[in-house]
């Protein structure tokens, strides 16, 4: 890249960074990235919202290919001691959305400059909320992004990749998401068994404990039937007597296909009350279907590969096992084919690198030279391939 192309590119990173707005909050970043792009002699169209937008470049013959990035932060302190950090307390981009965001528009700036050069169109989406419930990609469907699109792609920061590689996985690279709220409260007076209140307390202790080994087993067996419980919250509310009178707590599951992710409410339900029924209180539970997993469709991801090969260095490819952690690009891979890849971004001869949403997280801005050859292959190889659908 264009050593000057690339010193505008980290300073956008860096601006994106420093001015982090979380889930549909992002007016500043909206309006940044749309400055950008009108300077560029595009049209952006921001979303009803006002948060979030896209942009079509080409003269509209052949396939639409959609390249998607996201653009909120997430309510965790900056810990870096940088140029760039955030200078809104609390708010940090630990996820590495400013460089998702810088990447796309990296991509989109260059082929604003030689649109003839695109046999087709190519979307720009810069979506909002991805951090949030209900998710922003539900914003973007909604505005249309997906009408006429043949194919989406998008990259995530992976910091256990090293700069320069990138993850490739068909299929399940993410799990699917089943946010919970739940609560444990008394009966009413004079129904419960025994002569005593129940140790609130000590129930929800119970179920922690007890359900999520219950739930893993209750599953069909098969390497896809992992659904994992994880408590995020416990808090209790104290009556009159000091003695809670009621439990919540709040908190995940994360399993690895489709099919665990459509059990998990009657299955949780079923298994929690059996657990708690025992000490006579009453239980209820409210369940969150965050998102499905992101599955990789095999026609995309080839495109994606064989971007990698023809766009980075040798060795540049790894393959990359499915993580636990959710991502709501499935949403539009609900409605259209595509593939997400993982972005190396740790420094090379790093041993380790601060994890995604930690105050400490960064990355090696050379990722952001990587990520746009990467994405312009990508799509330059999509129009080719699509076209002839």
């Amino acid at each position: 890249m264009n050593p000057d192309r690339f010193d505008r590119l980290v300073q956008i990173r860096r601006h994106i960074h420093a001015h982090p707005e979380t889930a549909r909050k992002e007016f500043g970043t909206t309006a940044f990235i749309a400055e950008q792009l009108t300077a560029a002699g595009l049209a952006p169209q921001v979303f009803p919202g006002g948060t979030g937008l896209y942009c079509d470049i080409g003269d509209g013959r052949g396939p639409l290919v959609a390249l998607r990035a996201d653009i909120d932060a997430l309510p965790v302190a900056d810990e870096k001691e940088v140029p760039y950090r955030s200078t809104r307390p609390g708010t940090c981009h630990a996820c590495g959305h400013d460089v998702h965001t810088t990447i796309m528009l990296g991509v989109a700036l260059e082929l604003a400059q030689a649109p003839e050069t695109i046999e087709g169109r190519a979307r720009f989406v810069f979506q909002p909320a991805e951090e949030a419930v209900p998710s922003g990609a539900h914003d973007a469907i909604a505005a249309g992004v997906l009408k006429d699109v043949a194919v989406i792609y998008a990259l995530h920061c992976d910091p256990a990749g090293e700069v320069g590689r990138v993850g490739i996985r068909t299929g399940p690279i993410t799990s699917s998401l089943t946010a919970f709220d739940i609560q444990i409260t008394q009966p009413p007076a004079g129904t419960a068994p025994g002569s005593h209140p129940a140790d609130l307390v000590m129930v929800m202790a119970k179920l922690i404990t007890d359900l999520p080994t219950a739930l893993q087993n209750a599953l069909p067996p098969g390497a896809a039937m992992v659904a994992s419980a994880v408590f995020g919250t416990v808090n209790s509310v104290p009556g009159p007597d000091g003695r809670p009178e009621r439990v919540t707590s709040l908190g995940t599951v994360r399993s690895l296909s489709r099919e665990a992710w459509a059990a998990v409410p009657e299955l949780f339900e079923r298994l929690a009350t059996a657990i708690v029924s025992p000490y006579g209180v009453t239980f209820n539970a409210d369940f969150n279907q965050v998102a499905p997993a992101v599955t990789n469709d095999p026609d995309a991801m080839r495109v994606f590969d064989a971007a990698v090969t023809s766009a980075l260095e040798p060795g540049a490819r790894y393959e990359t096992p499915q993580s636990l952690g959710g991502e709501d690009f499935a949403w539009y891979l609900e409605s259209v084919p595509g593939g997400l890849a993982r972005l190396g971004v740790r420094p090379r001869g790093r041993a380790t690198a601060y994890d995604l949403h930690s105050g400490r997280f960064d990355v090696d801005e050379e990722c952001i030279a990587v990520g746009v050859k990467l994405m312009r292959e990508t799509l330059r190889l999509a129009l080719t391939e699509y076209s002839a659908r």
